[in-house]
């Protein structure tokens, strides 16, 4: 069960809801959203009817949901969201382009490829200062050094910054440089790490587990909301299948499900799923086509030499033949390319 606020809820009407299920012996969990609060209960459910929350100050509504991921279910709020990255925003009416290099490597490196993307069309910079990687010996990233790499390069090109953080205990340290935390692919279900990025209230990035269900990546997303975090946006960036042709295989029917069953933002990856700059293009276009809320690509100025990725990673002439698909495709759907606000 979930209490919907009114979008003028006081933080008092918020804490009386509060007051009120703890009393009859629930727990509620404050998920605080761009448009608006929800609160969510686990106890009794027929103890909460008979509280009769609808009449407190500030409730807009009560409703009882039937799926497991409550708070991130379209059941009680059929509106999509949009989520704003440092006024970038995410969401139904707009298409976002989120780019820039897999792996953080100098500062050049990173500003070059900013550049690039932004000159692209691109309005979030992605880039890994903490990189999880499947070998032990394979490049890790500069840690700290490159989150202050990309907060500089932010300065310079004026594009908020998409980053991921892959331990709990390094959450505090990423918030501070990042605009937007991301949690990958081999942690959709470290738990402790969602509910770590849900404390920060800061928008989150959560991609597709590369063995995960659509359910089990929307219970990862409820983890993050229970914390008090509804701006989330999912990224699905290709599962694990027999096919070995590419590097993952792209689940493009994973955003319409997803939109019909949350109502969540989401975003494709097309550059990890294909792992092949030549599948990027195309997997774009596909993503577009099916409604998703924007994409997140990997861009260098050098692949040939990253450390990260470089077969996927797209350069000049690949970016403006994908930019130039940005900026029409969309538009055939109604969207509008995604600007900084303000």
């Amino acid at each position: 069960m979930v209490v919907v606020m009114t979008g003028d809820a006081s933080d008092t009407d918020i804490e009386g809801v509060v007051a009120k299920v703890e009393a009859a012996g629930g727990a509620a969990f404050v998920s605080r959203g761009v448009e608006r609060t929800i609160v969510g209960l686990v106890g009794d459910v027929e103890r909460f009817y008979a509280l009769n929350l609808r009449a407190l100050p500030g409730v807009a509504d009560v409703v009882r949901i039937s799926v497991p991921f409550k708070l991130v279910s379209n059941e009680h709020h059929p509106q999509r969201t949009t989520v704003s990255v440092a006024g970038v925003p995410i969401g139904p009416e707009t298409f976002t382009f989120i780019a820039g290099p897999c792996a953080v490597e100098s500062h050049e490196q990173t500003l070059e490829a900013a550049q690039m993307a932004a000159a692209a069309g691109a309005t979030l910079l992605r880039g890994g200062a903490f990189k999880p990687r499947t070998s032990p010996y394979a490049f890790q990233g500069l840690g700290e050094t490159g989150l202050e790499i990309l907060a500089k390069v932010r300065d310079e090109t004026g594009l908020p910054i998409v980053t991921e953080v892959v331990d709990p205990g390094d959450v505090p340290l990423v918030a501070r440089y990042a605009d937007m935390l991301q949690v990958g692919t081999r942690n959709m279900q470290n738990f402790a790490l969602l509910q770590a990025v849900g404390a920060t209230r800061m928008p989150v990035m959560l991609k597709r587990g590369m063995s995960s269900t659509v359910e089990e990546w929307l219970m990862a997303a409820e983890y993050i909301a229970q914390r008090g975090n509804l701006d989330i946006v999912l990224c699905e960036r290709g599962i694990r299948t027999f096919e070995t042709a590419t590097r993952n295989t792209l689940d493009i029917s994973a955003v319409p499900v997803a939109h019909a069953l949350s109502h969540l933002p989401v975003v494709v990856d097309p550059s990890h799923s294909g792992g092949r700059r030549d599948l990027v293009l195309p997997l774009s276009r596909a993503a577009m086509a099916a409604g998703a809320d924007g994409i997140i690509v990997d861009v260098h100025p050098h692949p040939e030499t990253a450390l990260c990725d470089g077969a996927q990673a797209l350069v000049d002439a690949d970016l403006r033949e994908l930019a130039a698909a940005v900026r029409a495709f969309p538009a055939l759907l109604g969207r509008t390319p995604a600007a900084a606000r303000g």
